[in-house]
């Protein structure tokens, strides 16, 4: 018996994104994760897939807004599949986790009757396939979420010809999650090597949240929408895995992108051969415009000119508009010319500011908190005269 499945997980919908200042723009990173399951919805239906396996954290917390809720599984509805899913470390399934709530279970039943939570960790038989499924009581399990699976083939009957696929959520031995997550985990931990394989046709694993086959039938599906900046080239969030299946037959995975934001990282470091042309030539070949779903993580460092770096803030006062998200590391240092520093001391028509230019001048050649201020009194005073020059001209 064949089978096909889709194979995604951490969708953490409900994540509050709570780095991004701008509330319009939160509330569009939340609303993507919502539309990343329309996305799976249309390819579940294009690669006639029998099968959507959820492995974990499909809310981002325990306790999910209603509005949050109802979305949810009005998107899973409209998915022509059945779709299972099991208790992650974000939406346990015990006490306090959000499948025990009665809101959560009317919605689910009323909007998603295609859709199942495995909170019990025992074998689900199904028409198609066995799962064999790991779900996660708490937060923080100290156990094997997977240990029960070890002996589940010691008497069970189960059908000959069906495929047997594991669904757990957790960091799996000789590869960690803590990497990626924001914070360090030392729980949750899946013993793969103790799993009996040979009884096993796929390992479908959440937690970590880009796409990864961590053994020959073990899989991380990575979260359908990219969700942070990625850590590393190993990383690649933004896809779920299409699996097509046989009892006793290798998998045959495929990896398709589903991200709709695009997250990118871009660093500069300004010097006698890099200046503020070769920043917007960096930035139109790496975002474009910027204004189309992306978010920039930009670490800036090294030196410019007071005229360099007022167009400098022009410009990032504008990315800032355009970008979704704009992460700046800013360590750059106002190093006026030589020109610029005449055009400021040596004004015979405004003496005070050639005093105060002079005195700035000085404070702002050391590396402590007050020559930073300098340097910045330095460059609000280079502008206030542009200013003034450019009203009498």
């Amino acid at each position: 018996m064949s089978l096909t499945i889709l194979h995604t997980a951490d969708w953490q919908i409900g994540k509050p994104f709570a780095s991004t200042p701008d509330p319009d723009k939160r509330r569009r990173l939340q609303q993507e994760r919502l539309h990343a399951i329309d996305r799976i919805a249309q390819l579940a239906g294009s690669e006639s897939v029998d099968l959507v396996l959820v492995a974990g954290d499909l809310f981002d917390s325990p306790s999910p807004t209603k509005a949050t809720v109802s979305a949810t599984f009005h998107a899973i509805g409209r998915i022509p599949a059945p779709v299972i899913a099991i208790p992650g470390n974000h939406d346990f399934g015990g006490p306090g986790g959000p499948w025990n709530q009665d809101f959560v279970q009317k919605e689910a039943r009323e909007l998603a009757p295609n859709f199942q939570i495995l909170t019990q960790a025992e074998a689900l038989v199904l028409e198609v396939a066995v799962i064999l499924p790991a779900p996660l009581e708490h937060r923080q399990n100290l156990s094997d979420p997977t240990a029960w699976i070890r002996t589940a083939f010691d008497d069970a009957d189960f059908p000959a010809d069906r495929p047997r696929i594991v669904l757990a959520h957790g960091s799996v031995q000789g590869f960690s999650s803590a990497g990626d997550e924001d914070e360090a985990q030392s729980s949750n931990l899946i013993e793969l090597a103790k799993l009996p394989l040979d009884e096993i046709d796929y390992i479908a694993l959440g937690d970590w949240h880009g796409t990864k086959q961590v053994a020959d039938k073990a899989w991380y599906a990575g979260t359908p929408e990219i969700d942070r900046f990625p850590k590393g080239d190993d990383n690649r969030p933004g896809h779920v895995l299409i699996a097509r299946l046989a009892r006793a037959a290798a998998a045959d995975v495929q990896c398709i992108p589903t991200s709709q934001l695009q997250w990118k990282q871009l660093a500069i470091r300004f010097d006698g051969e890099s200046g503020m042309a070769q920043l917007e030539q960096e930035f139109a070949d790496t975002v474009g415009t910027g204004a189309d779903g992306v978010l920039l993580q930009l670490e800036l460092s090294g030196g410019l000119t007071l005229r360099e770096s007022l167009r400098l803030h022009e410009l990032l006062e504008t990315w800032e508009s355009r970008l979704v998200r704009l992460k700046l590391r800013d360590t750059v240092v106002e190093m006026p010319s030589d020109d610029e520093i005449a055009q400021l001391t040596e004004r015979r028509g405004d003496p005070l500011i050639s005093r105060v230019a002079a005195r700035l001048v000085e404070q702002a050649a050391g590396s402590d908190e007050q020559a930073a201020v300098a340097r910045l009194a330095l460059r609000e005073l280079y502008q206030l005269t542009l200013r003034h020059e450019s009203s009498c001209a």
